[in-house]
């Protein structure tokens, strides 16, 4: 137990001369701090720069960093970032011996202290110019400055629309010194490219990449060049929000719009559908333009959008043209002859369109399991032969007249049978007056019937036609617009 507890001991003795030991080391260094400090900026200026010789050139490195993208305002076309900026240069009045202070290699000190270069952002697109956040400079023994400073960054960005939402951006950052030429300060780039290890991953857009170079331009208001660089960002958007927000829907209400064909045009929906489906487009529509900025290239939604608005209303219009073809009636005329063998042959085949009773095996027309009268030999055979029997019974009764007369003058038979004769006759030509009148009735309400249930069949095979025209349109547009994504 002795021996455990003397152990303890000595460790929290030489712990406790340790920390005396480093506190009287730090002490001292921050003595020396303040006698350094004193001594280099005792007859220093921050407004010159600071070189020897004037016509020698001061190096500036430059290097960004992206931490964030903040915001991209497509409709204002500025791209806000946060960003951490690192320059670093050469002081040549800001060096010391370091074994003279102790070992002390680095101080860090306010960076208003010190000159700092007037690097900007060209393509800036803020209102605030605020000065750079005053953030500390470590300063080296050898004179090398390095400036480490946060910035929330608004530069403008061409932005085109013409693929959104399956869209890649470039946005350019154009840093440069705003008063001092290429031969008083040369930025050099310290990477080939931005630094993306830090990057906070955004929702809505990829980084692929943020590569540097550095241009010389020569201004037409002066003679000398003034360098700088330029970071482009490659942004490639997150279309799977877009796609289940504004794509689908559209696509899928696109596709109500063939259905209004296959409904019955007795309903009297066909026209409302078509309408409704055109609106609720159009608030998809207003949703996209309220986004994208007002430029002459529309968005490849836009034309969906567009292409599909079109269609509907074509659609609408030939629904309004069919129904009028349903509801034609007896006042109308027949079908025409290549309408009959082109539709009603034909196409009703093709469409699968037939009538009551019918089938896809043995399709007969309705006027020819009624027999109708016009151009069916077998109904005018009968006609005839009733007409024949009736016509003979006429001639019947013309005889029995004339045999009665003759009776009556040879005999001189008088009264009731020559009487009941004659009425039987009368009442045998109102009989067959009156049956020709009502078989000529119906015969013209089935003439009639056939009319309209002709032109309804046209109809409706009309309407079979454009749903699957409309159908194959909504679906092509549909896979060219979603293959852009590929």
């Amino acid at each position: 137990m002795k021996r455990n507890s003397l152990s303890s001991f000595y460790v929290s003795l030489w712990l406790l001369l340790t920390a005396v030991i480093l506190q009287a080391v730090e002490s001292a260094k921050g003595k020396y701090a303040h006698m350094l400090f004193n001594e280099l900026f005792e007859d220093y200026s921050n407004a010159l720069r600071p070189v020897e010789d004037t016509d020698k050139v001061l190096n500036v490195t430059l290097q960004i960093t992206l931490s964030q993208i903040k915001d991209m305002d497509e409709r204002n076309q500025i791209l806000s970032a946060y960003l951490w900026i690192r320059q670093s240069w050469y002081d040549a009045y800001l060096k010391w011996d370091k074994d003279k202070y102790d070992g002390l290699d680095s101080i860090r000190i306010p960076s208003n202290l010190v000159w700092r270069p007037d690097i900007v952002l060209y393509n800036k697109a803020d209102d605030d110019f605020s000065e750079p956040v005053n953030t500390n400079v470590v300063l080296r023994y050898d004179g090398k400055i390095t400036w480490d400073a946060p910035a929330i960054t608004k530069s403008s960005c061409v932005v085109d629309v013409s693929y959104f939402p399956f869209d890649s951006q470039q946005c350019n950052l154009t840093f440069g010194s705003w008063t001092y030429n290429g031969n008083q300060v040369d930025i050099i780039n310290s990477l080939d490219s931005g630094d993306l290890s830090d990057f906070v991953e955004d929702v809505e857009w990829e980084i692929h990449g943020m590569p540097a170079v550095k241009n010389v331009i020569t201004y037409g208001c002066c003679s000398e060049p003034y360098p700088d660089v330029t970071f482009t960002l490659i942004l490639k958007r997150k279309s799977s929000f877009y796609i289940f927000n504004l794509l689908l829907p559209c696509i899928l209400i696109s596709f109500l719009a063939p259905l209004g064909f296959y409904l019955p045009a007795d309903s009297g929906e066909k026209v409302s559908l078509g309408v409704t489906v055109l609106l609720a487009l159009t608030v998809f529509q207003l949703m996209v333009a309220e986004i994208m900025p007002p430029s002459e290239n529309i968005p490849l939604i836009g034309k969906y959008y567009i292409a599909t608005m079109t269609m509907i209303t074509a659609s609408t219009a030939l629904t309004i043209i069919i129904m009028n073809l349903h509801h034609c009636g007896s006042e109308a005329k027949p079908v025409p002859q290549w309408a009959r063998v082109v539709i009603l042959d034909y196409m009703s085949k093709i469409f699968f369109v037939y009538d009551v009773g019918e089938n896809c095996t043995s399709p007969k027309r309705e006027k020819e399991e009624e027999c109708k009268l016009e151009g069916d030999d077998e109904c005018q055979r009968r006609h005839k032969e009733v007409r024949n029997h009736l016509s003979n019974r006429n001639d019947d009764c013309d005889l029995k007249e004339k045999l009665n007369g003759n009776l009556s003058k040879s005999y001189g038979v008088h009264g009731e049978n020559v009487r009941e004769t004659v009425h039987c006759c009368s009442c045998y030509k109102m009989l067959i007056k009156n049956i020709e009148y009502i078989a000529n009735c119906v015969r013209d309400h089935k003439a009639n019937r056939a009319k309209g249930i002709e032109w309804k069949k046209v109809a409706k095979v009309m309407d079979r036609f454009f749903m699957w025209i409309f159908f194959i349109m909504v679906f092509f547009m549909s896979v060219l617009v979603i293959g852009k994504a590929a």
